[in-house]
Formats: C-alpha cells, structure tokens, sequence
C-alpha cells in the first residue's frame, strides 16, 4: 500500500508545529512535525511522498542545510519555507536553489493552505513522472546499440532509406531494426518512440 502524501513540519519552536500542524490537519492533510532538520533527515519521512514546510532559521543544521543534503541525496520533495522578517533573503536564496516557496510569518492560513496543496500536486506530478522515466529506460536498456541508432534517427524523422546509408546497412535491415525497436519498447507510435526518447533525457 503506498504512503499517503504527508506534509512534514520542521520547526525548532513546538508552538509553531503545532499551530501549524493543527491548521493542516484541520484542512484534512497528513502531518507530520520534526523539532529538527537533523531528526527528520534520520527519519524514513524523506523518502515518502508529500512536501516540507520548514522554517530557513533553526539551530544546528538550517533550514538551507537541509535543502542542500536532500538535493545531494537526488530528493526532490517541494520545500515551502517559513522565513521571519529578517530571513527573506535567505529564502530568496533558497527560492534561487529550487524552493517551491516561501511564506514569511505571520502567514495567513489559506495562502499556507493553497501553497501546500500546490506543493501536493507538484510531488504527485514529479512521482508519476519518475515512475515513466524508470519504465523508459528499463525498455531503453533492451535495445542493442545498432537498434538505438536506428531510433534516435526515427526520431529525428529520417526516413528509412536515409538510415540505412547513413549506417551502411540495407532498407530491409533498417525496417526489421525499426520493427524490434517497436516491440522492445511497445510503442504503438513514432510519438511514443519521441516521448520515451525525450524522458530517459529527462533523467
């Protein structure tokens, strides 16, 4: 069964978890609340779907600290952080590394709200398209190296006979690699040869 998507507080201040906290549950999400970007970080929390919302100023290892050690670690969950007034460049700086945003407190709730929903959405998104990437490639590796060069100029709309001198292999040979190259990766299309193509580039 796959894990609900959880939107994890990290606050130093127990206050702000639970206030926090408090308002998302209220709007029906999953919660979870880390008094440090170290416990969370030890946590399984950072492989599972959902967002963060974290505060940029904590003692021992930062708000930016962490958003740092996820981006090494290939995480790419949404970071919405929570910045005092004195802190906005550096959520700036954290917008300019990919935060998705940052609230400056006092927030109002339903512009929290909205931006966690959004930062949802973007996870589930990101996940979905992880998963066809992962699949691409897998059928990606079936293909020998003649039947890759054979696709990636398919793909690039080259017709058959202009494949087979450019590769010194006669039509026939290109339509039978063309034809494999189909089946390994069950493309129905040459639009879904371009699309798994243009994924597997993606990563």
């Amino acid at each position: 069964m796959n894990a609900p998507p959880t939107v994890f507080v990290i606050d130093d201040d127990q206050a702000v978890r639970d206030a926090v906290g408090l308002l998302l549950q209220t709007a029906g999400l999953v919660v979870e609340t880390f008094p440090s970007a170290a416990v969370f970080l030890e946590s399984t929390a950072v492989r599972r779907p959902g967002c963060l919302v974290l505060d940029v100023r904590m003692p021992g290892m930062s708000g930016l600290d962490l958003q740092r050690q996820l981006q090494q670690q290939g995480y790419r969950t949404p970071i919405i952080f929570m910045t005092g007034h004195g802190d906005v460049p550096m959520a700036i700086r954290a917008m300019k590394a990919g935060a998705f945003d940052f609230i400056e407190k006092p927030f109002q709730g339903e512009a929290l709200l909205a931006r966690v929903r959004e930062a949802l959405q973007l996870d589930a998104l990101e996940r979905r398209r992880q998963i066809r990437r992962a699949a691409a490639a897998e059928r990606m590796a079936l293909l020998s190296p003649r039947e890759r060069e054979v696709l990636e100029r398919v793909a690039a709309g080259q017709y058959n006979k202009v494949i087979a001198a450019e590769l010194g292999i006669s039509l026939s040979t290109v339509e039978i690699h063309r034809k494999r190259v189909m089946e390994k990766l069950q493309a129905g299309s040459l639009s879904d040869l371009i699309r798994m193509l243009a994924l597997c580039d993606e990563g």
